[in-house]
C-alpha cells in the first residue's frame, strides 16, 4: 500500500513544548495532526526545555534558516554546587562544591559572558564530531573533546538569587548552548552548576504567549490549526517588494521579475503577489532575482 503523501499546507504553527518531548516528535506530532506533506522546525529544544518551538509546513520550510540565525530569548535556572554530565539535571553528577555565591558575585560575572564570546558545546549535544552527533558519542562511553565556538550573546541579565541558585534571562544568537552558559558560569564563580529549568520565551518576530499548548495540538481538529497557522514571510525580517503580473509569472519559474517599491540596491527582499509571499532575492535595479521561490497550492 502506497504511503499517503499528505496536504499541500504552509505556514508557521507556534507550540509551547512541555518538558519530556522531543522537537523532532513535536514536528511530527504537527505534521499529523494537519496531515501536512512537508514539515520542520527552527531551533532544536532539548527533550527537558519548555518553551517556543516554531514549526514550518510546507513552504515555509523554505524560510527555516532565517529564523534559525535570529536572536532568541531564554528564561532559565541555574543549581550551583554540582556539575553534571549533560550540564543539566538529567545527567549524573561528576564534581560537587560547597561555595554558594551571593547575588553581587553573580552580577559581578555576567559581563564576561555577554557580548561575542567563545562556547564548548555540552558533551551532549547535536554538534558533529567526525560526521558522528557529539551526543551519540558520550551515550557511547566515548570521550568527546569539542572545539569552542563563536556565540553572541546580546543579553544575560541576573532575575533572581537564590540559596542554591538563580533564575537568569538570555538573549542570544545562532548556535547557543544555555548549559554551557550555567556550566562555565559555574566554574568561574567556583561553585559549579548545572541547568535546573529552561524556556524558550521567544525566536525571532515569535512569542510563546502566541503559541498553542502542544497538548492541544492533539485535541484540536485541522480548522483550528489552520487558523493559528502564521503565514509564511512572518519568520522574515526582510523588506517587501510586490511584483507586476508579469513579474509574478517570471519569478515562479525562478527568473529575475519586474517589482514595485523602493529597497536599496542589492539588498535581499521577500515579494508578494495578490496578496501571498511568491519568492526571496535580491533586490536589483527594479527587479528581484530570486533565491527561493515558493510554489503554493492554490
Amino acid at each position: 500500500m502506497a504511503r499517503k503523501k499528505g496536504r499541500d499546507i504552509s505556514g508557521w504553527l507556534l507550540v509551547d513544548k512541555p518538558a519530556g518531548v522531543g522537537s523532532t516528535d513535536v514536528v511530527g506530532r504537527v505534521r499529523w495532526a494537519l496531515d501536512a506533506k512537508k514539515a520542520g522546525h527552527a531551533g532544536t529544544l532539548d527533550p527537558d526545555a519548555t518553551g517556543l518551538l516554531a514549526v514550518a509546513l510546507g513552504e515555509a520550510t523554505k524560510t527555516v534558516p532565517y529564523l534559525a540565525e535570529a536572536l532568541k530569548a531564554y528564561d532559565f535556572t541555574v543549581t550551583w554546587g554540582a556539575e553534571t554530565s549533560t550540564d543539566d539535571a538529567a545527567g549524573t553528577v561528576t564534581r560537587t562544591a560547597d561555595t554558594r555565591p551571593a547575588a553581587a558575585a553573580i552580577e559581578a560575572a555576567l559581563p564576561a559572558f555577554r557580548g561575542e564570546i567563545l562556547q564548548v558545546p555540552p558533551a551532549v549535544s547535536a554538534v558533529r564530531v567526525e560526521g558522528a552527533r557529539a551526543y551519540d558519542l558520550a551515550r557511547a562511553g566515548e570521550t568527546v573533546e569539542l572545539a569552542p565556538r563563536p556565540l553572541w550573546v546580546e543579553e544575560l541579565s541576573l532575575t533572581e538569587a537564590h540559596a542554591d541558585g538563580a533564575d537568569l534571562h538570555m538573549v542570544c544568537g545562532k548556535g547557543g548552548y544555555v548549559r554551557s552558559i550555567a556550566r562555565d558560569l559555574g566554574r568561574t564563580l567556583g561553585c559549579l552548576g548545572h541547568v535546573a529549568t529552561l524556556r524558550r520565551v521567544w525566536s525571532g518576530p515569535f512569542d510563546v504567549a502566541d503559541a498553542i499548548p502542544f497538548d492541544r495540538v492533539d485535541r484540536a481538529n485541522q480548522a483550528e490549526l489552520e487558523a493559528a497557522l502564521k503565514p509564511i514571510e512572518a519568520a522574515l525580517d526582510l523588506a517587501e517588494m510586490r511584483a507586476t503580473e508579469q513579474g509574478a509569472v517570471r519569478l515562479g519559474h525562478g527568473n529575475p521579475g519586474q517589482v514595485l517599491g523602493h529597497a536599496e540596491y542589492g539588498t535581499e527582499v521577500w515579494v508578494s503577489h495578490a496578496g501571498r509571499a511568491i519568492a526571496i532575492g535580491r533586490y536589483l535595479g527594479g527587479e528581484v532575482h530570486p533565491s527561493r521561490v515558493f510554489v503554493l497550492a492554490a
